[in-house]
């Protein structure tokens, strides 16, 4: 699909040098592995009458396996262009989900695949990608680009709030791991018995959560260090970027936000995890189904459905259990948007949080805060452990055995008992240590009385003198 642009529009799609996003990249990749089906079925059709022909049934029957589970591929395949479709809001998204119907159901030992092949090649055509894409599809990807940090809207966290039971006299611990400025977090627990942390990349934001929430993590949450099993909710909604990287890394984290939030959950705390309903791919529903029960799926208000497409997903965590049935089922759910209840449909009260109180022990970001690190000192004994020594160190020490002269001797000439001592003799003292030089000389002579040689002979030794002020006078002792 082209287009001719006009300037403006050109200025646009001036983003292939600089700016390559993930939707059209997977496009791409995925129109050039539709046309390599569409060529190889024909081939390994062809390939199985032959062996048939020959009466060489087995062997018929190995490429016979081979074709089908290339066209259970190319099935799976079509299905995963949807998601992107949705994103670009291209109408071939309602084509991709009947020709994977209509190739599933493909009777694989037609003669005339002509027709498949056709219909294959004219949808991997269509696609758009990389170099076939208008400027409308570009505005709106930029556009996704420029935002890409969405706040939850305040009246839908309502609603939400709504439909979770908060225990009575049990503070509960509340967990927005992208809080953005804290408001949304803020507004599910205003009313309630609640203590809000947050973790932020992007500082301006983090330093505006701050008036808002308990305590802020600044940086990226993958570095934070955050206690596992101590929270009752956990409030996510990430960012949805779709751009790749510099380097052709993928920038799309909503399934690692998910896995990395999910042990932080304590069993039977709730997760409210919210994105597009065409980021709910087969993966992140599988990892949702197996590791929450009583799953539900809402999609947001029709005014703000239709800026950003978002749906809200909530479970309560449990054990670890293979779900697949229901994996498919929500995944089905969230492929026909049109149809999920909205979220004022949320049953009040449903979603009943554990009435058991969580302790988070660790909670630190991954950039140094100063008012993370006041915290965390204030909270820490090393400064008590300090003030205990020092006061250890000012107090009269007195040595278990009596000291021997020269023990007396070293504790002196290193000035330690300098000073007055009040006694029954008070007197003052000062002890110092004197280097002695004393030199000897020893001469060698012969039988016959011949001088041979003279050996000089230099001793250095530490002399420790004494000096005493009394009330007598002073003395010296050496």
């Amino acid at each position: 699909m082209t287009a001719e642009l006009t300037k403006q529009d050109a200025g646009a799609v001036e983003r292939t040098d600089t700016q390559r996003f993930f939707a059209l990249e997977q496009l791409t990749d995925q129109a050039q592995t539709i046309s390599l089906f569409a060529d190889a079925l024909p081939v390994y059709r062809e390939q199985t009458g032959e062996k048939l022909d020959a009466e060489e049934k087995a062997q018929a029957f190995e490429i016979y396996k081979v074709l089908e589970q290339q066209r259970n591929a190319l099935v799976t395949l079509i299905h995963a262009t949807r998601p992107f479709l949705l994103e670009l809001e291209h109408p071939l998204a309602g084509t991709a989900e009947s020709l994977a119907a209509q190739v599933a159901a493909f009777q694989l030992m037609t003669k005339d695949y002509s027709k498949l092949t056709a219909a294959l090649k004219r949808f991997a055509g269509s696609l758009p990608t990389n170099q076939t894409t208008n400027a409308s599809v570009i505005g709106r990807l930029m556009n996704n680009v420029r935002m890409g940090y969405y706040p939850t809207d305040p009246d839908h966290v309502t609603l939400i709030t709504r439909g979770i039971a908060f225990p009575s006299g049990i503070t509960t611990n509340l967990l927005d791991p992208c809080c953005g400025t804290g408001v949304a977090l803020r507004r599910m627990a205003t009313g309630n018995n609640c203590f809000c942390y947050g973790v932020e990349l992007d500082r301006s934001r983090a330093e505006q959560a701050q008036a808002q929430l308990h305590r802020v993590g600044f940086g990226s949450f993958f570095g934070a260090h955050i206690s596992f099993g101590a929270f009752h909710v956990v409030f996510l909604n990430p960012p949805y970027l779709s751009v790749l990287s510099e380097n052709g890394g993928r920038s799309r984290d909503e399934k690692r936000f998910l896995l990395e939030s999910l042990p932080l959950l304590t069993q039977g705390g709730l997760m409210v995890y919210i994105v597009p309903y065409y980021r709910l791919t087969e993966d992140i529903c599988r990892v949702f189904c197996d590791n929450f029960e009583d799953v539900s799926i809402h999609r947001f208000m029709d005014g703000e459905f239709k800026k950003f497409k978002q749906v809200a997903v909530m479970g309560l965590r449990r054990q670890r259990t293979d779900n697949e049935t229901e994996a498919e089922r929500l995944c089905k759910a969230a492929s026909h948007p049109e149809q999920l209840p909205t979220l004022d449909k949320l049953e009040a009260g449903r979603y009943a949080l554990p009435a058991s109180a969580l302790k988070v022990e660790n909670f630190r970001g991954a950039e140094f805060n100063e008012d993370e690190l006041a915290r965390q000192l204030k909270a820490s004994s090393s400064f008590e452990r300090i003030l205990a020594r020092s006061k250890l160190d000012s107090e009269v020490k007195r040595p278990p055995l009596p000291l021997s002269i020269s023990q007396v001797g070293l504790i002196g000439g290193s000035g330690l008992i300098n000073g007055l001592m009040e006694c029954d003799y008070p007197h003052i003292i000062k002890g110092r240590i004197i280097k002695e030089r004393r030199s000897m000389s020893e001469e060698h002579r012969s039988e016959g009385g011949r001088l041979i040689s003279t050996e000089y002979r230099d001793t250095i030794s530490n002399r420790m003198i004494f000096n005493l002020l009394t009330p007598n006078g002073f003395r010296s002792l050496a």
